[in-house]
C-alpha cells in the first residue's frame, strides 16, 4: 500500500512563524530593558552613596584619609549595594521555592565557577566602578561598556574563539569611542580625577570582561535565576569579608561599625535598596532576554547601557536631585551612541535587523 502525503498546513506554519517572531521581539524588549535597569542601578547606588552618613563620610571633616575616602569607600558602597541585590535574589528565590536549587548548584563544579567568576566580577569590578563613578562621573560608564569588546578579545586567546573581521571591525569601533571619551580630559578646564577616574572604569571594564568569559560556561550549565542568585550572593559576602576589612585594616578604619553604620542609615538605605534590585533585574533580564532572542543580540540590546547609564544619572541626579556634575559634554554622548554601535557589530552582522526574516 502507498503512504499518503501530508502536506504541512500554510496556517499552521504561519502561526508558528508568527509565534517565534513575537517570542524573539519579546525578548529584544527585555534584553532592552536590562541596559535601561543597569542605567537606574548606577544612578540610586550613586544617589545613595550621597545621602545620610556619606555625606559625613565625603566631607572634609570627616577624619577618613585620602585613601579611605578613594577606596574604602567605594567598597562600602559597593558593598551594601550588591548585599540588597542578594536579599532580593535570595528573596525571589525562595518565594519561587527554588533557593534548595541554590544550595545544590553552589556546590558543583559550575557553582563554583560562578563563585570564582562573580569575585572577580563583583568586588574587583564593581568598586573600580564605584570609584570611577565618584572621580570622573557618568562619563565612566560608557568606558565599563568596554567590556563586550574586551571579553571577546579574551575569549580569542583563552578559549581560542574565533575573531573575524566583522568582530574586530567592532572592537575598533568600540576603542574609538572610549578614545572619544578620553579626549574630554585634554583640555584645560579638567576636573580633578578625571584621568583616574577613567582608569578605574577601563579596569571595571576589564573584570566584567573576564567574568564574561568565565560566566558562559557556568550558565550553559546552570539555571539563568540559579546562576545570578550565586552570582550576586558572591559578590556582596565576598565584597563585605575581603575588600572592606582589607581597606579598613589599612586605613586604621573599624570595618565593624562603618559597616553597621551604612546598613542602618536610614535616608540612604532605601536608594541602596532600589538600587540592589535593580542590580538584580539587570542581570535576570539579561540572561532571560539571551535565551529568548538570542546571545548575540542579547549582548548588544545590554550593551546600550553606555547610553542609559550617563543618560538615568542626568535624570535622576541632575534633574530630579539637582546635583552639580552629572551633565555630559556632546562629544561623550555621541561617544555613547558609538560605543553601542560598536557592541552591535561584535555581536551581530548590523544588516541582519533589515532582513524582513
Amino acid at each position: 500500500m502507498g503512504q499518503t502525503l501530508v502536506l504541512p498546513n500554510p496556517a499552521a506554519i504561519a502561526a508558528k512563524t508568527k509565534l517565534a517572531t513575537d517570542f524573539k521581539r519579546k525578548g529584544i524588549v527585555i534584553a532592552l530593558l536590562s541596559g535601561l535597569l543597569y542605567g537606574f542601578y548606577t544612578a540610586f547606588m550613586t544617589l545613595g552613596m550621597s545621602k545620610g552618613v556619606w555625606l559625613q563620610w565625603y566631607g572634609e571633616n570627616s577624619g577618613l584619609s585620602a585613601f579611605a575616602v578613594m577606596y574604602l569607600l567605594s567598597a562600602l558602597g559597593a558593598a551594601t549595594t550588591d548585599s540588597c541585590s542578594a536579599v532580593w535574589a535570595m528573596s525571589i528565590a525562595s518565594a519561587r521555592g527554588r533557593f534548595g536549587d541554590f544550595v545544590r548548584c553552589i556546590k558543583t563544579k559550575p557553582g563554583l565557577v560562578m563563585v570564582a567568576a562573580a569575585i572577580i566580577g563583583g568586588p574587583l569590578a564593581s568598586t573600580a566602578y564605584v570609584v570611577g563613578l565618584q572621580k570622573a562621573g557618568s562619563i565612566v560608564v560608557p568606558i565599563s561598556a568596554l567590556c563586550p569588546a574586551i571579553g571577546a578579545i579574551l575569549g580569542r586567546f583563552l578559549f581560542k574563539q574565533h575573531l573575524n573581521s566583522r568582530m574586530l571591525l567592532g572592537i575598533a569601533i568600540c576603542f574609538l569611542a572610549s578614545f572619544m571619551i578620553g579626549s574630554t580630559g585634554l583640555g584645560d578646564e579638567v576636573p580633578d580625577g578625571l584621568v583616574v577616574g577613567l582608569l578605574f572604569g577601563f579596569i571595571a571594564a576589564l573584570c566584567w570582561g573576564i567574568e564574561g568569559c568565565v560566566c558562559g560556561y557556568g550558565t550553559s550549565m546552570i539555571d539563568p535565576e540559579i546562576g545570578i542568585t550565586i552570582r550576586q550572593v558572591t559578590s556582596g559576602i565576598s565584597n563585605l569579608i575581603i575588600l572592606v576589612p582589607l581597606f579598613s585594616m589599612i586605613s586604621g578604619v573599624n570595618a565593624f561599625d562603618m559597616v553597621m553604620t551604612s546598613f542602618t542609615d536610614a535616608e540612604a538605605m532605601p536608594w541602596f535598596v532600589l538600587a540592589g534590585l535593580s542590580a538584580y533585574l539587570t542581570f535576570m533580564f539579561w540572561y532571560k532576554g539571551n535565551a529568548m532572542c538570542g546571545a548575540a543580540l542579547g549582548m548588544s540590546c545590554n550593551g546600550t547601557f553606555s547610553f542609559w547609564g550617563p543618560f538615568c544619572c542626568w535624570i535622576v541626579l541632575g534633574l530630579a536631585f539637582g546635583m552639580d556634575g552629572w551633565s555630559m559634554p556632546p562629544i561623550a554622548w555621541a561617544a555613547a551612541v558609538v560605543m553601542v554601535m560598536g557592541i552591535f557589530t561584535i555581536a551581530m552582522n548590523p544588516f541582519d535587523l533589515l532582513k524582513k526574516k
